[in-house]
């Protein structure tokens, strides 16, 4: 299939997109969050900060870099409109993608503008940090569906009949506590580093502890719920669905999540160092996406069949038809 240049584009946003997050994450590993104090959009009351202090000069590359894609994304949405028609389902997800893209730009600001960042520990940021988890996972859904789309994917119509539908809506709950959870576990790693493994199962169990260490044990739990949950749907689905690319794409969601589990038991082994901790948010990010667009290539106009589903021939003519 040759991908349209608008096409090209989104993936590009997307990847773009991953890097801002990850270099966030980097800031919030850091503790460079109040490297540009309380102002924003400004840097110290400045555009361009004059200064050597690194923890500045990180978090200043943070907004530049989150400032580019957020006129990436505008750009793909003038875009869309266009060259796709009032109602196209392409044209639809590039407003999300804008709309959560807005918001997570309100939230970054709300993190500075309220001194949530830095040492801060407060239950104020561990809420806000949640809320932000959950908005960036949406953009880069609705980002990843706008390029799917736009590749030749066909429309995604849920089937609320289907059992598949049911059991793909709870994965995608599950996914967004163990993405809570982790993000207020990379927090209280930030915050209250430890000397050694004992150490750390000492805080964990400690009944005096900061609730934000206590919470720590919680989330290899959640992962291993979750993780087995998710594998054992998507072999369900796979088992009833003729399509090659859905069920390659239910192997690659299956791979990512035994390599996460394990990526999470050396995180923990070596204490959480930045590292490794950006490569457990890029891998719970590329997770996040696969299982995205194993439902929409499971539900892509999908015609009902006893037990399955299947696609027309003309089905799929429609949905390509409509990008041309």
């Amino acid at each position: 299939m040759k991908l349209t240049r608008f096409a090209k584009y989104v993936w590009f946003v997307l990847i773009i997109n991953l890097g801002v997050i990850l270099w966030g994450a980097y800031v919030r590993a850091t503790g460079s969050g109040a490297g540009c104090g309380s102002h924003w959009p400004l840097c110290n009351g400045e555009v361009i900060p004059r200064t050597e202090q690194l923890e500045t000069m990180i978090e200043f590359i943070h907004r530049a870099s989150s400032g580019i894609a957020f006129i990436l994304v505008m750009g793909m949405l003038v875009w869309a409109l266009q060259i796709y028609p009032r109602g196209n389902y392409v044209r639809k997800a590039t407003m999300f993608s804008m709309f959560f893209m807005v918001t997570e730009a309100l939230l970054g600001a709300g993190l500075v503008l309220f001194e949530l960042v830095g040492e801060n520990t407060s239950t104020a940021r561990a809420i806000s940090i949640s809320v932000h988890l959950v908005n960036t996972f949406f953009l880069l859904g609705s980002i990843s569906l706008t390029a799917w789309w736009s590749s030749g994917g066909a429309p995604m119509k849920l089937k609320w009949k289907e059992a598949a539908s049911w059991l793909l809506i709870l994965g995608f709950l599950g996914v967004l506590i163990l993405g809570m959870s982790g993000a207020l576990t990379a927090l209280g790693d930030t915050l209250f580093p430890v000397s050694s493994l004992e150490e750390g199962l000492r805080q964990d169990f400690s009944s005096t502890a900061h609730f934000l260490v206590r919470l720590r044990i919680l989330h290899p739990t959640i992962a291993v719920i979750v993780s087995l949950y998710l594998i054992t749907m998507i072999g369900w689905v796979n088992s009833r669905n003729p399509s090659g690319r859905t069920k390659n794409l239910g192997r690659a969601v299956v791979s990512l999540l035994i390599l996460q589990l394990l990526a999470g038991l050396i995180n923990i082994i070596l204490l959480a160092p930045v590292w490794m901790q950006l490569l457990h948010l890029f891998m719970s990010d590329v997770i996040w996406i696969c299982l995205v667009l194993f439902a929409a290539d499971i539900f892509g106009t999908a015609q009902e069949v006893p037990g399955r589903w299947a696609r027309t021939s003309s089905q799929t003519a429609a949905g390509s038809a409509s990008l041309t």
